[in-house]
């Protein structure tokens, strides 16, 4: 198993809340042909700008970078599926995901991507938001944790590079756009 924790900044997270959240929630059981991993975002903006966000599932774009535009099938629920078309820049040009998880109370979104013309094959990821205070402040902790099919001709480690990367690049557009979400409503 190729399994990691990195934090928003880069270094390995090992905060009590951290460990609980990810204990948890974002349990994966990778085989031995996957890599899985976690992510930690510290964003300084209250859980419910960050949350209306993260569930956007219709609307990625608000803060993915890589995602231009966004079509849903049906009501947005469980089970919904959309399709992706993707910024130029990655080696893909769509995707399909469907929502597998989405709970407002506890604040847990999944996905799994159904296919696309990318090498994430049976790529299923979850993402928490938990409340937190950052500098006397309401801030949000977010956890993102995938597993995926390592392609052949890859390694483990060179997949989940690739995969924390692109991850990296979302929470850290997340952060900004939230930051200055709650910045213009005072929050």
């Amino acid at each position: 198993m190729n399994s990691t924790m990195a934090t928003g900044g880069g270094g390995v997270s090992g905060g009590a809340t951290e460990f609980l959240q990810i204990s948890l929630n974002h349990r994966h059981d990778p085989k031995e042909n996957q890599c899985s991993s976690v992510l930690v975002k510290h964003i300084k903006a209250p859980v419910h700008v960050v949350w209306s966000l993260v569930r956007s599932f219709d609307q990625p774009q608000k803060y993915k970078p890589f995602v231009s535009r966004c079509v849903t099938k049906g009501d947005i629920g469980i089970g919904c599926v959309r399709e992706v078309d993707v910024r130029s820049g990655l080696p893909a040009t769509t995707g399909t995901e469907r929502l597998e998880l989405l709970d407002d109370n506890e604040h847990i979104l999944g996905i799994k991507i159904l296919g696309g013309d990318h090498k994430l094959k049976n790529y299923s990821s979850v993402v928490t938001v938990h409340p937190e205070i950052i500098d006397g402040r309401a801030g949000t902790m977010v956890i993102e944790s995938f597993v995926v099919d390592v392609p052949e001709g890859n390694t483990k480690d060179e997949t989940c590079y690739f995969v924390e990367a692109l991850i990296q690049c979302n929470l850290k557009s997340l952060s900004s756009v939230c930051e200055r979400m709650a910045a213009q409503d005072g929050t």
